[in-house]
């Protein structure tokens, strides 16, 4: 268990630094990466649950996540938008969910505090990337 948590951490926090998430690679913190029985798209999966701090002013480039993703805002403010969906303006208490691979195309904190998100991701066990960079030629919706 060690083992998978220890890998599941550095995968989040190296594939972070390389998506330019700096607020992911500097400010996160797992809680859990455990396999689950079921299974997602045929493949054995995993749950990681995690803490994202965001500083205010700050976000992330667009990416994908190889498997749904359910949050809660936790503190502060959160400008999200996925798809070509407007950008919706969240606040503590908050949720939101984002399909499997769909773009999360805004990830921004415009308050003046300090932003907190609790992420569970479900992802296929052998997922190399859990923050898949957006290419500026992928065309996939």
């Amino acid at each position: 268990m060690r083992t998978i948590l220890a890998v599941t951490v550095g995968a989040l926090l190296s594939v972070g630094a390389v998506a330019g998430h700096d607020h992911v690679a500097s400010d996160m913190k797992v809680f859990s990466a455990e396999d689950i029985a079921e299974k997602l798209d045929g493949k054995d999966t995993k749950a990681t649950t995690y803490e994202v701090k965001i500083e205010p002013g700050k976000g992330s480039m667009p990416h994908r996540h190889p498997g749904p993703v359910f949050a809660y805002v936790l503190e502060g403010e959160y400008e999200w938008g996925i798809k070509d969906q407007p950008v919706k303006r969240l606040k503590a208490g908050d949720t939101f969910y984002e399909p499997a691979m769909c773009l999360h195309r805004v990830s921004h904190n415009p308050g003046k505090t300090v932003t907190r998100l609790l992420v569970v991701m479900l992802h296929p066990r052998d997922a190399e990337e859990l923050v898949i960079p957006e290419r500026s030629d992928d065309a996939r919706p």
